[in-house]
């Protein structure tokens, strides 16, 4: 990191949700050393402190805001504490998910409403909270986090794909219609990242890297006027492509993948 990456990010904001664990911690983390002053956000205020003990170098940045992103209102309010006390925010992050695979032998309507309750609501609350302030003065960004299972459905993963589905037609939808007013909203697309909710699953994970990695990612793209972020870019490619097929080709692969 230069001094002069430092100075430019000196007085930038930005909120993550999410933030305890994985993406979301890592990200936190480097952008407080890149200068950022850093809201992290999530349920638990104990493991949201840790964040700041476990990075002395950082620990004046990092600034722990407990946050239920399934309530709306609270959403709300924690976005106006942050820039209470903080200042305005520049780059909202939506990070927080959750996840659990699911056969068909354990289909559950509520693990779909747990997960959409999260995964597309929580966004949704966030993006909710930010774009008033944000079309008001006419500045500021939001970043969702999908998942490249957004892209088609995937075995076992109906409830969480279904639900990162739902955040990536959302910001399509809503995209367009920011344009002109100084507010940008871009989507992050992950593939397999080495976190408490991947160690559920019982196949092999193509690609799969760590949240530091991942954060570097994001980092490079942080400011970039393009829609996506996506990685790691060969497996992302690849899932792509696969969008693509006609369906009788594309069932006729994942039915294998239930089968093997």
């Amino acid at each position: 990191m230069s001094d002069a990456t430092t100075a430019a990010a000196a007085g930038r904001v930005a909120m993550i949700t999410g933030a305890s664990a994985g993406i979301g911690r890592a990200l936190a983390v480097k952008l407080a050393r890149d200068g950022w002053r850093v809201a992290v956000c999530a349920r638990r205020e104990p493991a949201l402190q840790a964040i700041a003990d476990d990075n002395p170098d950082v620990a004046e940045r990092i600034h722990p805001f407990p946050l239920d992103v399934t309530d709306p209102a609270e959403s709300e309010a924690v976005f106006m504490a942050v820039e209470d006390d903080l200042g305005e925010v520049d780059t909202l992050i939506l990070n927080a998910g959750d996840y659990d695979p699911m056969t068909l032998d354990e289909f559950d309507p509520a693990l779909f409403r747990r997960l959409a309750e999260v995964n597309y609501l929580g966004a949704v609350n966030g993006i909710g909270a930010a774009l008033g302030p944000m079309r008001q003065r006419g500045r500021g960004q939001i970043l969702v986090t999908a998942s490249l299972s957004a892209y088609r459905g995937l075995p076992q993963a109906a409830p969480y794909g279904a639900s990162k589905a739902a955040v990536l037609n959302m910001a399509e939808s809503l995209r367009p219609a920011l344009v002109g007013t100084g507010v940008s909203l871009r989507v992050i697309n992950p593939g397999f990242v080495k976190t408490r909710l991947t160690e559920k699953n019982r196949f092999h994970m193509p690609q799969l890297i760590t949240p530091e990695a991942a954060a570097d990612y994001i980092h490079r793209e942080i400011d970039d006027a393009g829609f996506e972020i996506f990685f790691p870019k060969r497996f992302a490619w690849t899932l792509k492509l696969l969008r693509l097929l006609p369906y009788r080709w594309y069932f006729a692969l994942t039915r294998r993948m239930v089968q093997s």
